[in-house]
């Protein structure tokens, strides 16, 4: 498929997780690089060709993105990539600032030695994709950083609320993945972040983490240029 001159490869690994499972990722993915923006239609017959899947794959996956606040089903028109306004946006991210600050104060108190390990290669996995022309890469590489992150917390209500924000914000990620110099940046704030997690510095940890947020948010929404 090609989309603004691009060629988009959505097509899913029928060996991988569940396939429906692998749609819904495929198709969230695309909207977060940017190959879907805000507002463009989503057919079902080109979803169907470019995954490579069933019409009735397709519409699970479009109904679970939708339930993630990701596509609103417009009469008429079908299922769109959503829109958020700026103080939607803002607000979103403001409680996203909060919720990864206490996911790092959590982290830092409670995490395993496994847990640490596991955020430690998840984070030298996330350095190296840093590298990497493949957006997608970097994309998944930050998505298990940030699980990591999540799981050593040991709250679960905390991840499930993390999940639908992120889901969200991915509307918004392609700018800031495209934001000139950003992705040096991202990956020293998360550095510092680790040393602190690893450090076990809760007060330090959730400083940072909220900080991070912070200057995503800045970036994403154009206050930084």
């Amino acid at each position: 498929m090609i989309v603004q001159g691009k060629v988009v490869d959505l097509k899913v690994e029928r060996h991988a997780a569940p396939l429906r499972h692998g749609v819904t990722d495929s198709i969230r993915n695309a909207i977060a690089l940017g190959h879907f923006k805000p507002g463009e239609r989503l057919p079902e017959r080109v979803l169907c060709e470019t995954t490579g899947v069933s019409r009735t794959l397709v519409r699970e996956a479009l109904r679970q993105l939708e339930s993630e606040g990701l596509i609103d089903v417009v009469p008429h028109r079908g299922p769109v990539v959503a829109t958020l306004s700026g103080k939607e946006a803002k607000d979103i991210y403001r409680v996203r600032a909060e919720l990864e600050g206490l996911a790092s104060e959590l982290f830092a108190a409670e995490a395993s030695d496994e847990a640490r390990q596991h955020l430690l290669d998840a984070f030298e996995t996330l350095k190296s994709s840093s590298q990497s022309s493949n957006s997608l890469e970097r994309l998944k590489a930050k998505n298990e950083f940030y699980a990591s992150l999540i799981s050593g917390s040991g709250n679960a209500a905390l991840g499930t609320s993390l999940h639908f924000l992120n889901s969200r914000i991915m509307l918004l990620r392609a700018r800031s993945l495209q934001a000139p110099g950003r992705i040096e940046e991202s990956i020293k704030e998360l550095g510092d972040l680790v040393d602190a997690l690893i450090a076990r510095d809760a007060s330090k940890a959730r400083k940072l983490a909220v900080a991070h947020v912070g200057r995503a948010a800045s970036v994403a929404l154009g206050e930084g240029d």
